[in-house]
């Protein structure tokens, strides 16, 4: 944008304000952040979605002049052909936290084997091996198509800041679990507390942004964040005795409590930082991954019962906390999403949902398939559509997005006590 254009602008924008100063006190910070978008956004295309949604958020009519209008909506249709973005945003944005179940290459920068930056991860992505732990789209990806948004940003991006951030960040980390000692026999993740400190860095760049006050209120307020957090908690910590002493130390239901007291400090920091909607998903039924089965502990074409029965204790544990929360803290929301109902459903009947193989991975995980990734550049199976399994732990992208789908508009008994779509609407 010339100078002389931004001269323009300005003196638009004086003149539109000068019986109301009160508005143009409002206005200005958000007029100077349609400056900077409309001079810097020719460079960064793939932001334009982000800048369009916020300023329209945030800004008054009168403030958005013509020709900022025009230039966006322009960029915008250009970058929604791209990117697969749906639609109008329903909300300004989100903040995704977990694990490698919602990755999407944070992981890359990291000494770990929990990595999928590589071929066949990605194979039916446009956009190839992001560090997305699934052939193609994760849940996450999903709820961003039927929300309007576009796709997060990992939190780990060299440069990450400013403009950026506005659309909403990933910062789930591969083998990230609630408890910090978890996974670290695999290597470097970012668990938890450490996800919500590096939110806490983020949210003062956007208050600086943004001007803080009100808009910078509304705009936390009206954003969803999805949590994503527990398995590892349990295949990579308690379900590992010679590595990890938690099965020693606390029953089943001790340690669920154990985890649940945890979990809740975290979603009160992010809540004491303005954040008013969550959607808390549960943990599957880990006994039926591909690398639960090969175990051995259960009968052939069995899932291990044992230790799906485990994971009743923190489901059910965290839909309570759910409905605690919203006792307790009225002016929030928080929703319970039933990812064992949900995938357990598929399990049980995977014709009715155009699946037929239920007990093992699309890719080669390795010996016995008892890995939980993919054999870098291995040749996957050809038809992925029918596999509810990715690679040892992972859904393919066919189940995520029903999975996804049944927590955007599904029942209560899907999502409790509303689902993604009534809560974007609040």
């Amino acid at each position: 944008m010339t100078q002389k254009l931004k001269n323009i602008q300005t003196k638009r924008f004086h003149e539109l304000h000068a019986a109301n100063p009160l508005q143009k006190q409002l206005n200005s910070n958000y007029f100077n952040t349609s400056v900077h978008i409309a001079t810097n956004i020719q460079e960064n295309p793939q932001d334009f979605l982000v800048h369009y949604q916020v300023w329209g958020k945030m800004a008054t009519n009168h403030a958005f002049d013509v020709f900022l209008c025009w230039f966006l909506a322009v960029k915008l249709a250009l970058y929604c052909s791209t990117t697969g973005a749906l639609g109008a945003p329903q909300i300004p944005a989100m903040f995704v936290f977990g694990d490698s179940l919602v990755d999407d290459g944070n992981n890359n920068v990291r000494a770990t084997v929990a990595q999928s930056n590589f071929y066949p991860y990605g194979i039916d992505s446009v956009q190839g091996p992001t560090g997305r732990f699934s052939n193609g789209k994760t849940i996450v990806d999903v709820l961003c198509d039927l929300l309007g948004l576009p796709y997060l940003p990992a939190q780990s991006i060299a440069g990450l800041n400013g403009t950026a951030l506005l659309g909403g960040v990933n910062f789930a980390s591969g083998n990230a679990g609630i408890l910090d000692e978890t996974g670290q026999h695999l290597g470097e993740r970012v668990a938890l507390s450490q996800q919500v400190m590096n939110f806490e860095g983020d949210w003062n760049q956007l208050r600086t942004l943004m001007g803080g006050g009100r808009a910078f209120s509304q705009y936390l307020a009206r954003s969803i964040v999805v949590m994503v957090f527990g398995s590892n908690d349990y295949i990579n910590n308690f379900l590992l005795p010679a590595l990890y002493s938690s099965s020693y130390n606390y029953t089943p239901q001790d340690f669920a409590n154990l985890l649940l007291n945890h979990y809740t400090r975290q979603i009160l920091a992010l809540h004491s930082l303005g954040l008013r909607k969550f959607l808390l998903t549960g943990i599957a039924p880990l006994g039926c991954i591909p690398e639960q089965r090969s175990t051995g502990t259960a009968p052939p074409d069995r899932c291990v019962d044992q230790v799906n029965q485990m994971l009743g204790y923190f489901n059910e544990g965290l839909r309570s906390l759910v409905q605690q929360m919203n006792t307790n803290h009225p002016g929030a929301i928080f929703a319970y999403s039933n990812t064992y109902a949900a995938l357990g459903d598929i399990l049980n009947s995977p014709s009715r949902y155009g699946f037929s193989i239920i007990d093992r991975g699309c890719c080669e995980i390795g010996r016995n398939q008892a890995q939980l990734y993919c054999v870098p550049l291995s040749v996957p199976c050809d038809d992925r559509n029918r596999y509810v399994f990715w690679d040892g732990l992972h859904t393919t992208q066919a189940v995520n997005s029903i999975l996804a789908q049944r927590a955007f508009e599904g029942p209560p008994n899907d999502v409790y006590p509303i689902n993604v779509q009534q809560m974007a609407q609040l």
